[in-house]
C-alpha cells in the first residue's frame, strides 16, 4: 500500500452505537495531517471514512450490519421519484467549490442539528468558526468539494464531499439542510447533484457511507442502484472484496 501521507496517529475507541440501540461500536480512527490521494483511495476502499483530518472505520466485534457501498456511477438511471425530485428542484442555484468556511453555513449546520434533535434525537452540539472549520474544511487538501444549494440567494444546504482524481473515485462526507425546504427532498435532490458531478468528472465510484439495510436513517441507500458492498473488513495490509449488490 502507498504510504502518501504525513503524521499519522492510529488509535480505537468504544462509544455506544448510534444506530441501533444497545449495542456498543468500535471504531478504528486515523488521525492524519496531510493524505495523499492513493493512500486515500486505500483507505477508502477498505471501507474507511473522512472528517476533517480524522479517518475512521467500524470494527465492531459481534455485529456486522454497518456495511460499507459504493455506487457504480456509470449504471445509474434516474427512477421516476428522482425524475420528480429533479423538476421541483429545477430553480435551485448549485455552486461546486472549495470548503471554506462562511457564517451563513455555521447558523445552517445549528439549525439543522437544533431541528434534528427535536425530529430524530440528535444530541444538539452548537457549532462555531473553529469548530466548523475543524470538521470541514481542515483536511480537505487538493480533494475537498462542496456543494451548496441555494434558493435565490438563500444558502438552504451544503453537501462536502471528496473527488479522489487519479482513482476515479468521489465519497460523501456530510450534508446539512433548511427544513423550511423539507418538501423539496433535498437529501435525495443533494444525491443526485452527486451523481451529476461524478458523470461529468469521470467518476466511476460514488462511495456514499455505510449502509444498514430496512434502517430508519440509513436504509435509504439502498435506493440508488447499481451498487457493491464491502464484503469483507479487512485491515489496510489485507485486500478488499467488494461484490455487486443482487
Amino acid at each position: 500500500m502507498d504510504r502518501s501521507y504525513k503524521n499519522a496517529f492510529f488509535y480505537y475507541s468504544f462509544s455506544d452505537c448510534a444506530y441501533i440501540e444497545g449495542l456498543e461500536t468500535k471504531f478504528h480512527y486515523a488521525a492524519i495531517e496531510s493524505c495523499g490521494e492513493e493512500f486515500y483511495n486505500a483507505l477508502l476502499e477498505r471501507g474507511w471514512r473522512r472528517f476533517g483530518e480524522m479517518f475512521f472505520a467500524p470494527f465492531c466485534d459481534f455485529c456486522k450490519e454497518c456495511v460499507s457501498i459504493r455506487y457504480c456511477v456509470g449504471g445509474f438511471k434516474l427512477s421516476q421519484n428522482h425524475k420528480r425530485v429533479l423538476r421541483n428542484n429545477a430553480h435551485i442555484r448549485c455552486e461546486f467549490r472549495t470548503p471554506s468556511y462562511h457564517i451563513d453555513k455555521v447558523a445552517l449546520y445549528n439549525k439543522y442539528h437544533s431541528q434534528m434533535n427535536i425530529k430524530k434525537g440528535w444530541e444538539f452540539n452548537q457549532v462555531d468558526r473553529d469548530k466548523y472549520n475543524y470538521m470541514f474544511v481542515d483536511g480537505r487538501g487538493g480533494f475537498g468539494k462542496e456543494i451548496c444549494f441555494f434558493a435565490g440567494e438563500r444558502l438552504i444546504a451544503v453537501a462536502l464531499v471528496d473527488i479522489l482524481s487519479a482513482f476515479k473515485a468521489m465519497s460523501a462526507i456530510y450534508f446539512f439542510y433548511d427544513h423550511d425546504y423539507a418538501n423539496l427532498s433535498l437529501g435525495t435532490f443533494s444525491i443526485l447533484k452527486q451523481f451529476e458531478i461524478a458523470r461529468d468528472l469521470g467518476v466511476q465510484y460514488l462511495y456514499p457511507g455505510y449502509w444498514i439495510r430496512n434502517h430508519h436513517s440509513l436504509g435509504y441507500k439502498e435506493r440508488f442502484k447499481p451498487f457493491e458492498y464491502l464484503a469483507n473488513r479487512p485491515k489496510l495490509y489485507e485486500a478488499p472484496e467488494w461484490r455487486v449488490y443482487e
